[in-house]
């Protein structure tokens, strides 16, 4: 490690840094301001970090400067950008903030470094989910890239996963969710309970799914289970069988005019369903949560099948060292001790470490967003807006109903290449 001395004090950095954590804890303790800005105001560090567009938030920067003195540069960009980015670009950041999936791509290529466990003060409040892959201890674990199943390895050079528990974490998680089907309940006229309903001829037109391969053909997937079409040995690792199945079916759809559009960004994915061009489409919480900001009906809608789950963290890029390597663990340990956890809470996403976020958000948000209770005032979102009015109950309930009923996560497949060849000409048809 590298030594920055202070000519004055002549001490570490690294001594600095304990002694700054431990005045922190006791000004924190004091309710008088933390001693973190000081620290790293001796020496200006920056922080480069790239990843998809629901976790790089101007607001976590912001606080993170407040907090830590450490400057925050945020690049967000769609998944398929960030995998490519993290392998052939290492150099152009320190923290990749991307989902499990990408990491099963990227990891491998060695331009990530491993933690170590020890040095994640919040290591031991992160949800079993992400250590065992199971939330309950009588829960299934889900097909497809399970982000324990890539959480692991056994030691700081490995470049395979393993997949028990050991002291080097791949990244530290902090965003997930269970994603199903959103739909303007005052357009499609019934009940929608299962994830085959996407394909009734009622919503020819009128339908979407997203057009990002690794997670449209999850989708896909639990279509055609729900259909009763196919039941794949593991949706998350198909045959070339299997693809070539989901993909002609989808084409077929496509052609017959199911489909109004395929969105890839969470903007198009809003305005297809506040504008009513589409009545039934695959969504992400948030972006449910968005249109019903605009005074629009729109419900995210449990479905019998369950659910398709994401899951992302932050890994550390191989060449921090140092100082650099010292703030980037800092910055990790800042995110997941609460306050960004409540806030990505607050936006219908989950935080890895619950136990910390509980503290940033009042008993009635915790109620309503995590334990399905009905709100008993309005809810506002992190930026002040009402987000839903007091009486509602979140669509899909608690945090242990939604996320004990993951049927599978967004993956990576042994026939990756072939996959997203077959899932272009779909697009292309």
């Amino acid at each position: 490690m590298t030594k920055t001395t202070s000519a004055k004090a002549g001490i570490s950095r690294r001594s600095l840094l304990k002694t700054g954590a431990a005045a922190a804890g006791l000004a924190a303790g004091s309710g008088a301001i933390t001693g973190f800005p000081t620290i790293w105001a001796q020496n200006p560090i920056t922080l480069r970090q790239f990843g998809t567009g629901v976790s790089n938030i101007n607001a976590v920067a912001q606080k993170c400067k407040e907090d830590l003195g450490i400057t925050l540069e945020m690049t967000a960009m769609d998944s398929d950008a960030a995998a490519q980015r993290a392998v052939t670009q290492p150099n152009s950041y320190d923290i990749a903030d991307i989902e499990y999936w990408i990491l099963k791509k990227v990891y491998p290529s060695g331009v990530i470094q491993p933690m170590e466990t020890s040095k994640l003060k919040f290591y031991d409040k992160v949800v079993p989910l992400f250590k065992t892959g199971k939330l309950l201890p009588d829960s299934v674990i889900a097909q497809g890239t399970a982000p324990h199943t890539v959480g692991y390895v056994e030691s700081k050079d490995a470049k395979t996963f393993t997949t028990s528990e050991t002291e080097f974490f791949t990244m530290m998680p902090t965003i997930y969710n269970a994603d199903t089907l959103g739909i303007r309940p005052d357009l499609v006229g019934r009940e929608i309970t299962s994830w085959a309903d996407i394909m009734d001829p009622a919503f020819k037109g009128k339908a979407s799914i997203l057009n990002i391969p690794s997670i449209g053909i999850m989708d896909a997937a639990m279509i055609m289970e729900a259909l009763g079409n196919i039941k794949y040995a593991d949706k998350g690792n198909m045959t070339k069988e299997e693809i070539d199945a989901t993909i002609d079916f989808l084409i077929k759809a496509k052609q017959d005019g199911q489909f109004r559009a395929f969105w890839k960004s969470f903007d198009e994915s809003v305005n297809l369903m506040a504008s009513g061009e589409v009545v039934i489409q695959s969504m992400w919480s948030p972006a449910v949560a968005a249109v019903r900001s605009r005074g629009i009906a729109c419900k995210y809608q449990p479905l019998k099948e369950g659910y398709r789950s994401w899951g992302g963290g932050l890994g550390l890029a191989s060449h921090l060292s140092g100082a650099q390597l010292d703030a980037a663990y800092e910055y990790i340990n800042w995110y997941t001790s609460g306050w960004v956890g409540g806030y990505l809470n607050r936006q219908g996403y989950y935080s890895a470490c619950m136990d910390t976020a509980k503290e940033f958000m009042s008993a009635d948000e915790w109620g309503y967003w995590i334990e399905g209770k009905p709100a008993q005032g309005d809810i506002m979102s992190p930026e002040g807006q009402v987000m839903e009015k007091a009486g509602a109950v979140r669509d899909g309930g608690s945090f242990e109903e939604r996320m004990g009923k993951v049927a599978c996560w967004n993956s990576v497949m042994d026939e990756d290449r072939y996959m997203v060849r077959r899932w272009n000409e779909f697009i292309a048809a």
